[in-house]
């Protein structure tokens, strides 16, 4: 299986629209903050109002307040790191925080993503953005769209300051001590009373558990951020009845956090039929390939158990090598555009999933891409990335790159002769090059280089096995000639 490389880095940018017909069009990401635009249109025939409620923080404290009680939680929760779920939910939320209706926009926010390696059901955010999501709540969920209920609702808490809005009913107290408190509501019991050494339990809660009023407005709130994001809002109230129905002797977590305000399902779905979706989402594969890496784990631990047992905590994905026992599904005939930042835009066929990092961006088919303990890598589908070039010419960079692929992948041959291929107009370079790991399935690697401005080289690698390689060498065309280059 050949191994993830490359180094880049990306800022966000607005999408070009002249995309080719038919395809889909979704906006990635490759480490950056979670800024970029709606892609789908909500039209709200008769949307109820929501006012923001009084509030005598300011947002920076806000940000402050949340930035202190994230990193608190951060020490004492197993966050995951796996590429996978990292990515889908950075996915999920950015397309969410692109929806934030205009005049409950914060600049000074910074929406983070993390998963968390336990079984309870529950999620929580804090206030100026962070936002954590149970391990067990990803794999309650039926649907994307019941994920995206949860991160909408809670985004929803957060756009609307609810945590120190209803703080400030309240004395105030330093920033400090308000952090440890709320860090010790979202471990609760007695781990939790250690974590909040020296501030009040209560105060805690207080940012993380609404009233009733709140909770209908992050409901409302929720649900039209999710129309606005392509997502049904109906898709809430499923998700509502799903943990109910969940079977926890006393209930998700999450519920018990959040109180149901009154007919919650009756209201969610008389909003989401004042709204209107455009470009809505519906694939499926992206989901499906991270519930089963979930569930493909070993059980996850209870909150509880993980801050007891913290190294006991942390995931053991399931590894690979050589061909996937997975059988892989054929590429799709039908393509889908992914707009990479501010670099180039893409048609992959859809039913392969993306997986971006803070150095590649791969599109694969499920069963085709794993990850685990800091290393990654594919058997099928395409990666790109970005390298620096400086001044030297394509084919000394490109020559560079690939002796860079070969100490990742010690059974990486010698490319064919290069040849001339146009990328978006511009001329690139092609190579075919044969990876034959140590006891692993030879495969068949395409590599295209482009330069782009500012002493940059795009790359892309195409795998596939040998066996199968004919049939992928058409997909691979297709893929380059549907490149646009953003510069």
């Amino acid at each position: 299986m050949f191994a993830v490389v490359g180094a880049m880095s990306s800022k966000p940018h607005i999408p070009r629209t002249n995309r080719p017909a038919g395809a889909r069009s979704v906006v990635s990401r490759w480490f950056v903050t979670p800024v970029v635009v709606v892609l789908a249109v909500v039209v709200a025939t008769a949307q109820t109002p929501i006012r923001v409620p009084d509030n005598k923080y300011t947002p920076a404290q806000d940000v402050e307040l949340g930035r202190e009680a994230a990193a608190e939680a951060r020490k004492q929760l197993p966050i995951m790191t796996d590429r996978e779920v990292t990515a889908y939910l950075d996915r999920i939320g950015s397309r969410l925080v692109a929806a934030i209706p205009e005049d409950l926009r914060q600049p000074a926010f910074d929406y983070t993503f993390q998963a968390v390696n336990v079984r309870d059901v529950n999620a929580f955010a804090l206030p100026g953005g962070p936002m954590f999501v149970n391990r067990g709540m990803i794999q309650a969920s039926r649907t994307e769209g019941e994920v995206a209920s949860v991160l909408a609702h809670e985004l929803s808490h957060v756009v609307l300051r609810h945590g120190t809005a209803q703080a400030s009913k309240a004395t105030k107290y330093q920033i400090g001590q308000v952090a440890g408190a709320i860090v010790g509501a979202i471990i609760g019991g007695q781990v939790g009373s250690v974590v909040a050494q020296g501030t009040q339990f209560g105060l805690g809660t207080a940012f993380l558990r609404f009233g009733r009023d709140y909770e209908r407005q992050a409901d409302l709130a929720g649900a039209q951020i999710m129309a606005r994001a392509g997502y049904d809002p109906r898709e809430m109230a499923s998700m509502f009845k799903t943990l109910e129905g969940s079977g926890a002797s006393s209930g998700p977590e999450w519920l018990s956090s959040h109180p149901n305000p009154g007919n919650r399902a009756q209201a969610i779905q008389k909003e989401a039929a004042s709204l209107r979706v455009t470009n809505p989402v519906t694939a499926t594969a992206a989901f499906r390939q991270v519930k089963s890496y979930l569930e493909s784990l070993p059980r996850a631990p209870t909150t509880a158990d993980a801050i007891k047992n913290p190294a006991q905590a942390r995931t053991t994905p399931r590894r690979t090598s050589g061909a996937t026992s997975t059988r892989i599904e054929a590429p799709s005939e039908t393509f889908t555009e992914y707009i990479e930042g501010d670099i180039f835009s893409v048609s992959v066929p859809d039913n392969w999933v993306e997986v971006a990092s803070a150095s590649s961006v791969t599109f694969a088919p499920e069963g085709g891409f794993f990850s685990g303990d800091g290393e990654g890598g594919f058997s099928h589908g395409v990666q790109f990335g970005v390298v620096p070039n400086g001044n030297r010419n394509l084919r000394t960079a490109t020559d560079e790159l690939i002796a860079t692929l070969a100490e990742s992948n010690p059974g990486f041959g010698r490319p064919s002769a290069f040849r001339n291929v146009t990328v978006d107009g511009r001329r690139g370079l092609q190579s075919a090059i044969v990876n034959a790991p140590d006891g692993g399935t030879r495969e068949s690697i395409r590599l295209v280089t482009v330069t782009l401005p500012a002493g940059k080289v795009l790359f892309m690698i195409g795998v596939a096995p040998e066996a199968e390689s004919r049939s992928y060498q058409s997909v691979f065309d297709e893929v380059v000639r549907s490149i646009t280059l953003h510069d």
